[in-house]
């Protein structure tokens, strides 16, 4: 894995300013570098640490800038940088550190009065009680005709609670904001004090939906750190539950999308063929959402089947999931509730750094599996799927469909190189107790997870998983202009969102 590269570049005298910034992170992302994150790190003497994280050639580059204890400001990236602005509304929510001149600070995910912050101590719990400010949300268009319909925190159906504030002055929706701190749980503050064993049960429960990836991600940060070697067929079982949750995932997203267009045999269909790879997943580790099979060092558990069997449970079920796909990409009933609705242009999904399928049904192709290839990725010679171009529901339903070839047969070829290769000595590598800090990544069904890890002396001082949910969420309000009340359910089910992991 490649390892994180520190860039301290224009932060040297920092802390003596009353404002920060970030020149380096500005000019890689003008020559094209992708941004990725903005984190705060907790200083125990006061003060925090603010880390700005890009993806260029291949590694992920880091720089780093000092706030001092009295300072609490920094300038603003959202201008320059729209991806960054979700970040900086989470840091100002629960760090207090402001981020001079953005363009809408509004609380993010945890709802302060205006002018007020949540600070946190130096173990992430709250220095004094906090009320909520559950204030409606402002209009944000303004003109003749022009109402605010809010959508949500509770809705019909079976859906996380979020609010969205849909603008309109009829059928169309010129503007969209969102709050999510309904599902704020406060779990970064959680981590310190843990040791890393206890620290990827948390992480593997950040985003249920991700549960491998996640593990993966923190996992690696830690192997990182105690500089581990992570034996070969370990990382082979990782990789067979990380494509399985995949396969998931996206036969979600049909289910989704099938429920909305009234396709009421293909919503049977399709929740069958999720439901048997859920059942398979706990056939292979005894959890249906791949828990407690990735762990610091390597797994927990070999796969509860030998590889011919996994093989052989595969075969079918690839097949017929493909037949009905076949059938239902078929049935121009449904196939016309995605053309068209929720078009995420290529730039705006440049301007956000959008990941996973919804940027690469956008035409931005990044996968990590490739780009920075992590575990056994590199030996498999996985191949990122071809991108589209549409930029709509219809576009990220196929990238997701070609995903789902694609992770079958990264099973085969892993259960395959196992049956091969035979059982190791152990499974796990001896983990030492770590100290310093690591950023680890995975690439989960919504797209690029990362986590900052910061460990003393084998115990976790602080731990940031950031979510594709979270990152890709902010673009969500783009691709909803040309969109009308009824394409609601088809845009938010095609950004295969996790709101709970977006708002952890």
């Amino acid at each position: 894995m490649t390892a994180e590269m520190a860039d301290a570049e224009g932060s040297k005298g920092a802390a003596s300013s009353a404002v920060v910034t970030f020149p380096a992170t500005r000019r890689r992302v003008r020559d094209g570098a992708r941004f990725c994150g903005l984190f705060a790190l907790r200083r125990p003497a006061g003060g925090a640490q603010l880390l700005s994280v890009v993806s260029a050639d291949g590694a992920l580059v880091v720089e780093e800038v000092p706030v001092a204890a009295g300072e609490r400001r920094y300038s603003s990236l959202a201008h320059e940088i729209p991806a960054s602005g979700w970040y900086e509304r989470r840091i100002r929510d629960l760090f207090g550190i402001e981020p001079v001149g953005h363009p809408r600070p509004d609380p993010l995910v945890f709802p302060v009065p205006p002018g007020a912050y949540a600070p946190l101590g130096p173990a992430g719990e709250p220095e004094a009680a906090m009320s909520p400010d559950l204030t409606p949300l402002a209009p944000h268009v303004h003109g003749e005709g022009v109402f605010a319909i809010p959508y949500g925190p509770v809705r019909s159906g079976v859906f996380e609670a979020v609010e969205y504030l849909l603008e309109t002055s009829g059928e169309d929706i010129p503007h969209l904001r969102t709050r999510i701190f309904y599902k704020h749980r406060g779990v970064e503050s959680r981590f310190a004090g843990m040791s890393a064993d206890d620290g990827v049960l948390l992480a593997e429960r950040v985003e249920g939906v991700a549960s491998v990836a996640h593990a993966l991600a923190f996992s690696a940060a830690v192997e990182q750190l105690g500089e581990v070697a992570v034996p070969l067929q370990a990382e082979l079982v990782r990789v067979v539950h990380a494509e399985l949750e995949r396969v998931a995932n996206h036969l979600d997203t049909m289910v989704r999308h099938t429920e909305a267009a009234g396709q009421a045999v293909a919503y049977a269909v399709f929740s069958h063929h999720k439901e048997r790879v859920q059942r398979l997943r706990a056939r292979l580790c005894g959890s249906r959402f791949g828990r407690g099979v990735v762990v610091p060092g390597g797994i927990g558990q070999s796969l509860r089947l030998r590889p011919a069997e996994v093989l052989a449970a595969i075969a079918p079920l690839q097949r017929r999931i493909e037949e009905d796909v076949r059938r239902l990409m078929g049935t121009p009933s449904f196939v016309d509730r995605l053309r068209g609705t929720g078009v995420l242009s290529r730039d705006d999904a440049r301007r956000f750094a959008v990941v996973g399928p919804v940027g690469r049904a956008s035409g931005e192709a990044e996968d990590v599996r490739t780009s920075r290839p992590y575990g056994a990725y590199a030996r498999l010679g996985h191949r990122v799927v071809a991108h589209r171009t549409g930029g709509d529901a219809l576009a990220r339903q196929l990238v997701r469909i070609d995903e789902i070839a694609g992770s079958f047969h990264l099973v085969r070829q892993a259960a395959d190189m196992l049956g091969e290769l035979g059982e190791p000595a152990s499974w796990r590598a001896t983990v030492p107790p770590v100290s310093g800090r690591a950023i680890g990544w995975a690439e989960a069904p919504q797209g690029e997870v990362l986590s900052v890890v910061e460990a003393d002396g084998g115990r976790l001082a602080q731990v940031t998983q950031r979510t594709a949910s979270f990152h890709n969420l902010a673009a969500y309000p783009a691709a909803f202009p040309k969109d009308i009340f009824t394409d609601v359910a088809f845009i938010e089910a095609s950004f295969g969102l996790s709101i709970a992991g977006a708002a952890c």
